[in-house]
């Protein structure tokens, strides 16, 4: 089965990063995305985590176990006067960087929303080299589908051929 192609709302980002196994980039003005483990806030994701539909039970430790086993995207503010660099946004993909992958735990904070961060992290995700070859690429969302659809994104075709196990299951 070929790649599903996707269409892509914005040009996709260029790889800037010097470190081999890191993707930076600057497709946001005055934001940097990186794929540095090392720079994420694992405080500041659990911290939004907990608030979210999908998230909120979501112990600490599993949210540091999930993001070791993802490859994770953070949204940077330039640096401050300190020289900081604040997270404002998270995504991770759960991928075998081959065929399959699966975007989860997406949020840009409240006080960024309405910048386009949304949309150039997800252009981000797209455009990582190690994602090029997928053949699927999933997603959920309850409220965020026209920002998924303008990137290639649609319901599943054949949702019968697909089963789901976990604890959302036996809910009534």
């Amino acid at each position: 089965m070929p790649p599903i192609p996707l269409r892509r709302a914005l040009p996709a980002p260029t790889h800037t990063s010097e470190v081999p196994g890191q993707f930076t980039t600057s497709v946001l003005p005055g934001y940097e995305i990186s794929t540095d483990p090392a720079r994420l806030d694992v405080d500041l994701i659990h911290r939004f985590l907990s608030t979210s539909y999908w998230a909120a039970d979501r112990p600490r430790e599993v949210v540091e176990r999930s993001i070791r086993g993802s490859l994770c995207f953070g949204v940077y503010e330039p640096p401050q006067a300190s020289g900081r660099t604040p997270q404002v946004a998270f995504a991770r993909v759960i991928t075998d960087r081959a065929v399959f992958g699966y975007l989860a735990d997406v949020f840009v904070l409240p006080t960024h929303r309405g910048r386009g961060i949304s949309k150039g992290l997800v252009r981000a995700v797209l455009g990582h080299p190690d994602l090029q070859t997928l053949q699927v690429f999933l997603l959920r969302t309850r409220d965020a589908h026209g920002l998924y659809a303008q990137f290639g994104f649609q319901p599943l075709p054949r949702p019968e051929e697909m089963m789901t196990r976990g604890p959302s299951t036996t809910a009534p």
